[in-house]
């Protein structure tokens, strides 16, 4: 275990350091767009097409990557990475920005799927939990470290961007000079959003929105703090602090879906959720510890849904690729992405900077009443049968990191599990196989 997290330290390191750009460049760019003369509804699109970007980038990078090789994929990517973020003070303009928005997630997504690959080409079933774990922290201390790095340049100067464009560039410097060897990419295979919605409705629902609520209060959180009248030193520390309180909230609320009725579990969160989100459009902008009282549970339990929504969906995989079916609902939770910062922008625009927190209310509560009714319609999974809830990080992930999920080898390596559990449901159908283009009935056992 020692050894190779000795090995993989170059990975974290770059890691470290690309995420910590990103994080500090998604803020800079979200709060200097708040100071200057445009719509919250342009604001919210050009925010949005990071999402877009990062989307497209995970269909399409693995591409480049097996045609180059890994180390040249990511120098390219990286240098269009730093070179995007320098342009932003030299022209401001919309347009512009928008394209350096998608520019940037295009390659944010393959840098990331060349290190995700890296880390878990390098794991042992033994240590795929471990490394899973090690992952979470290195990630979220990152990008808490990027939202502390906002104050240290106003965000219309050039140092700030410079400051993005030195991480940027610097996370190449530890992954290049490793001597270890890296492993071909496998290009994700995705179950279709039709499929998952056999699984589990409440599971790929739970994954869309999870992505709208993370994205839109990620990106749109600076605009609102800036327009209350924060400073650049406070928004940089409310944006560090719903960081932090992220990884405080995971554990808990996933080990209580362990116990209890999962989809109950995730229901009464988003109930908990919108309450917060009520909270802090109605006295989150006089009343600064109410800001933070609030947003803690409401961006902490946002970035719970996606963890919880994949748990639901393992919950029905008797059988099939576990890891394809993960890969799908994490390309719903990137649809959601680039719909919250839309979303709550026109939020924004039509009710001021409250409307944020409307539209996150909003969400959670619309949500919380389809797994209610689901409740009432339809059976849950005994909570004996549940799989285990393992945190996973869905923002700016690619489908690589899902390989740690230890989750995974109940099914890939113990078939006899399947039969067994058929005959307590009484079913033999399973999930499609994602590449023979057919859907599942799971007639047995309906989706939650």
């Amino acid at each position: 275990m020692g050894q190779v997290i000795i090995s993989l330290a170059a990975m974290f390191a770059s890691l470290t350091l690309f995420i910590a750009g990103t994080s500090l460049l998604t803020t800079v760019v979200a709060v200097e767009l708040g100071s200057d003369q445009l719509s919250t509804l342009q604001i919210g699109l050009i925010l949005g097409c990071h999402s877009v970007g990062f989307v497209i980038g995970s269909l399409f990078a693995t591409r480049v990557v097996r045609r180059v090789g890994q180390v040249r994929s990511f120098a390219a990517f990286a240098a269009v990475a730093c070179s995007a973020s320098l342009i932003h003070p030299l022209f401001f303009d919309g347009a512009l920005w928008a394209v350096l928005r998608v520019l940037v997630g295009f390659c944010a997504a393959g840098l990331i799927m060349v290190l995700e690959s890296w880390i878990s080409g390098r794991a042992t079933h033994a240590i795929r939990g471990a490394l899973l774990g090690i992952y979470q922290v290195v990630f979220f201390f990152a990008a808490a470290l990027g939202q502390y790095l906002v104050s240290l340049g106003e965000t219309d100067d050039y140092p700030i961007y410079t400051i993005v464009a030195i991480l940027i560039v610097m996370s190449l410097v530890p992954l290049a000079l490793t001597r270890s060897e890296a492993p071909a990419p496998d290009a994700a295979t995705r179950l279709r959003f039709s499929q998952l919605y056999a699984l589990s409705p409440s599971g790929l629902l739970g994954g869309i929105a999870g992505g709208a609520l993370v994205a839109g209060f990620s990106t749109l959180a600076p605009v609102y703090a800036s327009d209350i009248g924060m400073s650049l030193a406070e928004v940089s520390r409310y944006m560090a602090f719903a960081v932090v309180a992220t990884m405080v909230v995971q554990w808990p609320v996933g080990r209580l879906s362990d116990h209890f009725d999962r989809r109950l579990t995730i229901a009464v969160v988003s109930c908990i959720a919108t309450a917060a989100g009520i909270v802090a459009a109605v006295a989150g902008a006089t009343d600064m510890r109410l800001l933070y009282i609030a947003t803690a549970p409401l961006f902490g339990l946002a970035a719970c849904l996606y963890p919880i929504s994949l748990s639901m969906i393992n919950d029905y995989m008797d059988s099939g690729d576990p890891i394809a079916a993960s890969a799908g609902l994490l390309l719903a939770y990137g649809v959601g992405t680039c719909i919250g910062p839309v979303a709550g922008a026109l939020a924004m625009q039509a009710l001021g900077p409250p409307g944020l927190f409307v539209f996150l209310a909003g969400v959670f509560a619309l949500f919380s009443l389809f797994v209610f009714w689901r409740g009432f319609t339809t059976p849950s999974v005994a909570v004996a049968e549940q799989s285990r809830f393992v945190t996973i990080v869905a923002a700016n992930t690619s489908p690589a990191i899902l390989e740690l999920d230890p989750r995974h080898d109940l099914y890939m390596e113990t078939p006899h599990v399947f039969d067994e559990l058929h005959a307590v449901h009484g079913s033999t159908d399973t999930p499609a196989d994602p590449g023979n283009g057919e859907s599942s009935s799971n007639e047995g056992r309906p989706g939650v």
